[in-house]
This record gives structure tokens, sequence and C-alpha cells, in this order.
């Protein structure tokens, strides 16, 4: 489980860090920067998938994604005693995601590369990057306990140069790591670096369920062949197939029982074609015939995507959905509470809602952590968080 999660320069979040538990709802009113916590939980995802630079590069870079406001934010300025205005930076601007874990923390710090040298004409073979305005990594360290510090730090790498704690000394690993690149990504020794492999396992296990496309041009109202689907795909194409490997060797009396709490009276059945294409068999209460997916209307196929992606054979360790309540009727809510607050004994949960009436619904559960944001001087903050609420955190200081 994630213990706590730590944001610094990126979007709206000037220096952020939340404690977490087994079930957390984001929570805030629009543009309090709930979107930007997610994308940023997001990013480091990506750190173990390779994908780090491209999801910065289609937000515009890692220019645009820095804090746009004033390096640090005086008492002055927040009672309005003293104009905002920029400060004197010491340092060079990092974009830094982190999280401690009950048995690693990690953390990763980005930056704009130094500039290009020029082609010297000494060394014709010379010849400068056309990349040069791709973020690179400057640091990046793995540690055990609540928080980084010197002592408990395990793996540290700053630019190229990767360094692993053999006993009380340093070993250089590696001293030619891509910089665009994460050492989760480039490393893959579990004998030698084992906490690099068991952090990147651990990430990559992180799914987000963000998007669902339940137009009547999604391919999910198409039926498909289908295979056994312990994990439903980000896109939920194979949501039939998903439905049924539930059914099969899931929790098949939770799965019909958050059908009925949704849809009293309704049951689902999986058909199977001669040519092994699954379909969806929505049997509803007064009805003559059962729906097909291309009859259902998209809160109903978006609800049942929500079942699949809840009730996972296979469960992750990090469940993260990004509004789920949209395309909801408000009725459904408190079922898909329910279904959260049930997956929630399995795996960690991360809700981002909108919706009062979900937030109130997963709040009933005693163990729901509810984060709530706002904005302050344009900076997101979580709302009566004090010096003493804040979980302990400490970047690690970057030479480069």
């Amino acid at each position: 489980m994630i213990n706590s999660f730590s944001v610094s320069n990126y979007r709206s979040i000037l220096n952020l860090v939340t404690p977490l538990s087994q079930l957390n709802v984001i929570t805030g009113p629009n543009g309090s920067g709930k979107s930007n916590l997610y994308k940023s939980l997001r990013l480091l995802a990506e750190t173990a998938n390779g994908g780090v630079i491209g999801a910065l590069a289609k937000e515009g870079g890692l220019d645009s994604a820095f804090w746009a406001g004033p390096k640090s934010i005086s008492k002055g300025m927040k009672n309005g005693t003293v104009p905002i205005q920029n400060t004197i930076n010491k340092g060079a601007v990092r974009l830094k995601l982190g999280f401690s874990g009950e048995d690693f923390g990690y953390c990763v710090s980005l930056g704009l590369p130094p500039p290009p040298m020029p082609k010297d004409p000494n060394n014709p073979a010379y010849e400068p990057t056309k990349f040069n305005l791709d973020p690179v990594i400057k640091r990046e360290c793995i540690w055990t306990g609540p928080f980084y510090r010197p002592s408990s730090c395990l793996v540290d790498r700053e630019g190229p140069v990767v360094k692993i704690r053999s006993g009380r000394k340093w070993e250089v690993y590696a001293n030619r790591v891509d910089t665009f690149d994460s050492i989760l990504n480039e490393i893959a020794d579990p004998e030698r670096a084992p906490e690099i492999f068991s952090i990147r396992e651990t990430i990559k296990s992180w799914r987000f369920y963000d998007h669902f496309r339940t137009d009547k041009d999604s391919k999910i109202r198409i039926p498909k062949i289908g295979t056994r689907t312990p994990v439903l795909d980000p896109d939920g194409y194979e949501l039939a197939a998903a439905l049924q490997t539930i059914h099969e060797i899931g929790d098949k009396e939770v799965f019909h029982e958050s059908i009925n709490d949704a849809f009293p009276g309704s049951r689902i059945e999986i058909d199977v074609d001669s040519g092994s294409r699954f379909s969806i068999r929505f049997h509803q209460h007064g009805l003559l015939r059962p729906l097909s997916e291309s009859e259902l209307s998209d809160g109903t196929l978006r609800y049942l995507l929500l079942v699949a992606a809840l009730l996972t054979p296979r469960p992750p360790s990090l469940l993260v959905l990004n509004e789920p309540e949209t395309s909801l009727h408000p009725d459904l809510l408190p079922a898909l509470a329910k279904l959260i607050i049930k997956a929630s004994h399995k795996t960690q949960v991360w809700v981002a809602s909108h919706s009062s009436r979900l937030v109130a619904a997963l709040n009933e559960d005693p163990e729901c952590h509810s984060i709530e944001l706002e904005k302050e001087l344009g900076q997101t903050i979580i709302y009566g968080q004090g010096m003493l609420d804040e979980a302990a955190w400490h970047w690690p200081d970057s030479k480069r």
C-alpha cells in the first residue's frame, strides 16, 4: 500500500504531500486541482513504463507543466500585505514526484536539459541533438522507511550514474544510463538490484480507469471473440469477456448483487455465438427480451464497465478511478459506492470525484480517507491540512 504521495512543481501544485489509506476519495470544487493531482500520479506511473517523456510531451512539454506561480508564497502574500511576486530561485526548476510504500519509497526529479553544445569544427563527427526540449531525469532514489533519508537510501541515481548500497558502502552499478529514461525501465536485475525490480513491478501493477467511450460508435458495443479476461483493459473493449471471467473465477455473488443493487430485478448473462463472439444480455424487470450492449444506455454500460474493473479476479496494488460518476444517473451512485468500498477490501483504491453524493456515500465507510482540495493564490492545497497533518517527507538534494 502507498502510505503517502508527494508532488512538487507540477501545474497548480507547488508542494503537496498527502497521507493515504486503503480507500481514498479526492474531492473539491471545480478548478481546485483534482485533475492535476490525478495526472501527477499517472505521470509517476509512466516512469515504470518508459512513457514519462511522451506523457509530458502530450501536455505541452515539461516547461508548460511547471508550476507557474512564485517560487515560494510568503505569509504576506497570503494575507494581502505583500504583492504576488517572483522570488529568487537559488536552484534549477524541477518537477518532482514520489511515494512512500510499506516496503520501499521512490522519487524522481525531472528537469530541462542543459543548452546543446554548438557543433565543434574540430570534431566533425559530433552533431548536437535535435531533441533539446525533451526533459531529462536528474535524480531518482529508492529508500526504506517512511521517508527519504541519506542513511536509508538504497539506490541513488544522479544523471547517468546509478549507485547501489552494498552494506555500508556505495558501489557504482552503471554510469551510462540514458538520462531520458528511468532506472525502472533501464535496469532489470532482481539479484543485484531487487529494490528497483520491486518498485517497478509495484508501479506496473497500478491500474487507471479514467475514460470509457460509451457512445453509439464505441467498440464496446460490438460483440468480440472472447478470451479469459481477469483484468479489464483501460478502454473497456473486452467488457463481455471480463464479466464472464468474473462469473466463472471471481466473486460471482457480489457480481450479481452489484447488478441488482443498481437495477433491482435485473441480471446479466453473456451469450456466445457460433463464432465464439461474446455479447451481453441484460435482463431487466418488465422487459420481454434481454437488451444487448448496443441497446444499453451510456450510463448502464458505464456502470457495467466499473463493475468489471472493480471486481477483477486479479486485484492490483492500486486501483485509480477518475470521475467514475460520469454519465451515471444519481440513483446509481449509492450502488457504485458500495461496490468501491467492497473492492477496497482487496486493493488500495483512489477515487477522484466531483459528485457530492458519491463522496458522501463513500465517506459512510469509516475506513475512507477524504482529501478535499482547494486553491489558495492559484496553488492547490489540502483543505484544513496543518503542518502536523502532513506525512513526513524529504526530497533528496540534486546537484545537477
